[in-house]
């Protein structure tokens, strides 16, 4: 019988091996993950931290014993140390007990995802100090703030993950900061827009510090008078205490890492696997690498920008579960493909909604592509309507030809997801005048007669 071995157990590892089960009845399907949990929503961790999902096991979508039942076998706690592609053996350690083992395989999915990039700075290993990644993260971060019911937090980094745990950490009533050191928090998104949240967060009393670099971070008891703190709480010498910056010090005893992360690639690239963009693994749109046999997905791979054709990574849960079906499926002997993605992303952050796909304008400058710009503000349901909030959207439009480009959004609830319009049109290759009289959906509870999406488009 032959074997299918898949070197991850979240969203990609088990989405390529659901997929080749489903492809190949007979196929023997084995997942090695060094980690406790599988098959497990990190998206959702955010939400578990502060409270909203009670229980961590609500994050599962599968256990192990699930997918016995489906014939595939998943080894929790096995790190694989070594690929040995002309041999195509797989060396597998159980983290439990230090054995060592040769696994054979015939064809193999490397699903290795993506670590926290934590940045070398002194201190990183205070306690109260933290990244989040899995689930292990977000349940030691809850415990940690449900015990010592910290009142500071900074957030270094002001990304995604960044922004949606500024707002589980504000609603624990902490004092929260955000440090990022590029010139905008949301780096992906445009400055303009970027200052629209900015000012939400500051009007919420979130301090947002941006163009500032983290140098430290420092515990002790030596300096409980210096850090802000009233001086009745008893810090143990291990715990942080204070954030150093280039432009001073900021009080806190709570700290998240959370400035993106690297693609976990060392094992491929020792295997002689080539690596592409921001060194992850160079796949195509069956997910092969250059190696026959030896498929890759997730947040360990690159992909295609279907706007730019460039090789990107762009590290999703969407992408990754896109990508492990598809090389599940051609493991198992389909002929699958993923031709790429558009850049789309979307987080809320306590009542504002923001979102973007395509390119924006830095990067359209840096590829020298000229662009056209609109920005307008609307409502995001009939104004009349109770609870009509307000919308940003800006568009943009390649100068010849009208080709869509990329689109970004900034708004209160019902704005975000109007992104998936933009992000169709993108997948198509639409043009504006194609997309001016597009037949929205309409009613006085979902949008005013002309969506924000049209009123942007119509600036053309």
């Amino acid at each position: 019988m032959a074997i299918l071995a898949v070197i991850g157990g979240v969203a990609a590892g088990m989405s390529a091996a659901a997929k080749a089960r489903r492809t190949n009845a007979d196929l023997e399907i084995r997942v090695y993950t060094d980690e406790a949990h599988i098959s497990y929503g990190a998206c959702g961790l955010p939400y578990y931290i502060s409270g909203e999902i009670e229980k961590e096991t609500r994050l599962m979508a599968r256990s192990v014993e699930q997918f016995a039942t489906l014939g595939i076998k998943v080894f929790t706690r096995y790190r694989v140390e070594e690929i040995r592609p002309r041999d195509q053996i797989i060396q597998v350690r159980n983290l439990n007990t230090g054995e060592m083992t040769e696994v054979a395989y015939d064809q193999l999915v490397i699903a290795t995802g993506a670590s926290v990039l934590v940045p070398p700075v002194e201190g990183r290993d205070l306690t109260g100090v933290f990244k989040l990644r899995n689930v292990v993260d977000g349940v030691a971060i809850r415990r940690y703030i449900e015990e010592t019911k910290p009142k500071a937090g900074v957030i270094v980094g002001g990304g995604y993950i960044g922004l949606e745990m500024a707002e589980t950490m504000h609603r624990y009533g902490i004092k929260v900061t955000i440090v990022e050191m590029a010139p905008q928090i949301v780096p992906n998104m445009d400055k303009d827009m970027a200052q629209i949240l900015e000012n939400y967060l500051i009007s919420q009393g979130i301090e947002v510090r941006t163009a500032e670099k983290v140098l430290s971070l420092r515990g002790g008891r030596e300096s409980i008078d210096q850090a802000g703190f009233s001086g009745e709480e008893v810090f143990p010498p291990d715990r942080l205490q204070q954030v150093i910056t280039e432009r001073g010090i900021i009080p806190a005893d709570l700290v998240l890492l959370s400035v993106g992360v690297v693609p976990n690639s060392q094992l491929a690239e020792k295997a002689g696997i080539e690596l592409g963009v921001r060194r992850a693994i160079r796949i195509n749109s069956r997910m092969e690498t250059n190696l026959p046999r030896i498929y890759a997905a997730g947040d360990c791979a690159n992909t295609t920008h279907l706007v730019t054709g460039e090789e990107v990574y762009i590290p999703m849960g969407t992408t990754a579960n896109k990508q492990g079906r598809t090389a599940g499926e051609n493991a198992a002997g389909g002929k699958a493909e993923f031709k790429g993605v558009v850049g789309t992303g979307i987080a809320k952050v306590l009542d504002l909604e923001i979102a973007r796909t395509g390119l924006n304008e830095r990067e359209c400058q840096d590829r020298d592509l000229p662009y056209e710009v609109r920005i307008i503000k609307a409502w995001t349901k009939a104004g009349y309507y109770p609870g009509a909030g307000q919308i940003h959207v800006k568009v943009l439009a390649q100068k010849s030809g009208g080709r869509l480009l990329g689109a970004q959004i900034v708004g209160q609830a019902g704005s975000g997801k109007r992104i998936d319009v933009f992000a169709a049109a993108l997948t198509l290759g639409a043009t504006i005048e194609q997309l001016k009289d597009l037949d929205l959906a309409y009613a006085p509870p979902f949008a005013p007669v002309y969506d924000p999406i049209l009123v942007a488009i119509n600036q053309f």
